[in-house]
């Protein structure tokens, strides 16, 4: 087959991000198959374009049979809604008329959030008459709108039609979590299929101890609790923040926030203002470098808004840090949680509360066997449940039946 995809925040190996997409090319292309990306130039996690991608579209054969296509996108990511919406249908447009000169395609796969560039992909696959596969990442605009980014009530609407458009005419639309299900199939989706995220054991070893890494930063004898990924509105990160606050008189633990995002400056100034001596702030890390990163940590952080919505969500870093063997501490309610506790992975605490978090850090920095225990525990799940290739080999087999039927 010959895959076409079209998602603007596609991140490879060698660029922080989420490399779902990258993981799940490579295996399809050893396993014969093709694969086109069609993505932006401009960074999720840093809203930065690449200086080397300034042309309208660039062209990198990955290795042979993964080609990525970089198109233009407005590069003003991370100023507002308003330009983000910007950078969103310029992509729209430009990955569009890119898609349209690629020949051959068997399967287009579309990817959301952002739900514009689904709705390219549907348009692609109408004309080249192949199948359209949906696969929903979170679920748009419902969480932008639980957020409070969109709260304009026609483009609610709008956006609302689109999603169930999009839902109504793919050949399968495929979701990450089990807590998306019942939202997509109320909503017009015929025929449902769970690829959870998951992550590559085979990428870390848990029993590295970071120690280069931790030389590098000043953090040889602490306790590493690390936040890793997005600084944004949705992260709540001021709540790690104060949970630091309130342990800043434990010199040992130390607060390690890796990654990007909008929020970024504003939580640094926060702990500047806060005379906070415990909290470390590092630039994004490429998926290669991730393995080190982890392994310098005794604990990791995930945490989103205390909104219902939230508890549908399978976050990526969560399988990331279990796979690294390394402890949870979870401020995310529902489906996740429920992963984390089944397998004695880490503590979750109630999302929003500060005092919650800390105590559960502070729990683990006085038992670090338990610790490590918890930590094993992930790895052993990650290995049995959640392994990339599983979820990889799923997502192949409903490509190939797609194709086949027509």
């Amino acid at each position: 087959m010959h895959i076409l995809l079209i998602h603007q925040a596609y991140a490879s190996l060698n660029e922080p991000g989420g490399t779902r997409h990258e993981e799940m090319a490579r295996y399809l292309v050893a396993r014969g198959h093709r694969v086109t990306v069609i993505a932006s130039p401009v960074n999720y996690l840093s809203g930065k374009p690449n200086p080397s991608e300034r042309r309208w579209v660039s062209r990198r054969e990955i290795e042979p049979g993964l080609t990525i296509l970089r198109c233009y996108t407005y590069p003003a990511f991370h100023r507002s809604f308003f330009h983000r919406t910007l950078a969103f249908m310029s992509f729209m447009i430009s990955s569009f008329w890119v898609g349209l000169g690629v020949p051959d395609v068997d399967v287009v796969w579309g990817t959301s959030p952002p739900i514009f560039q689904a709705a390219t992909a549907w348009l692609l696959a109408f004309f080249k008459r192949v199948p359209f596969i949906f696969e929903v990442r979170d679920l748009w605009p419902e969480f932008a709108v639980a957020v409070g980014v969109l709260r304009n009530p026609v483009l609610i609407k709008a956006s609302e039609g689109l999603e169930r458009f999009l839902y109504r005419r793919a050949k399968r639309v495929v979701v990450n979590s089990p807590g998306f299900i019942s939202h997509v199939q109320t909503r017009g989706a015929k025929w449902v299929e769970l690829v959870p995220n998951g992550a590559d054991p085979q990428m870390f070893d848990p029993t590295l101890s970071g120690e280069s890494f931790r030389r590098r930063y000043g953090l040889d004898q602490s306790f590493v609790v690390l936040y890793a990924g997005a600084h944004g509105l949705s992260n709540d990160l001021g709540v790690v923040l104060d949970a630091a606050d309130f342990l800043r008189d434990h010199s040992q633990i130390r607060f390690v926030f890796v990654g990007d995002g909008k929020e970024k400056s504003a939580l640094m100034r926060e702990t500047e203002a806060k005379g906070l001596k415990n909290v470390l702030f590092l630039p994004p890390f490429s998926k290669r470098e991730m393995p080190e990163v982890l392994a310098a940590a005794d604990v990791c952080v995930a945490i989103l808004k205390p909104l219902d919505v939230y508890k549908t969500t399978y976050p990526n870093k969560v399988f990331d840090y279990m796979a690294a063997g390394r402890a949870v501490v979870l401020a995310i309610d529902g489906v996740v949680r429920q992963v984390v506790e089944e397998a004695g992975a880490g503590i979750a605490v109630p999302p929003g509360d500060a005092q919650a978090l800390a105590k559960a850090i502070l729990y683990l920095a006085e038992n670090r066997e338990l610790t490590k225990q918890m930590g094993m525990a992930g790895r052993h799940c990650i290995e049995e449940n959640f392994r990339r290739d599983q979820m990889a080999w799923r997502m192949m087999k409903i490509f190939e039946e797609v194709a086949k039927d027509g």
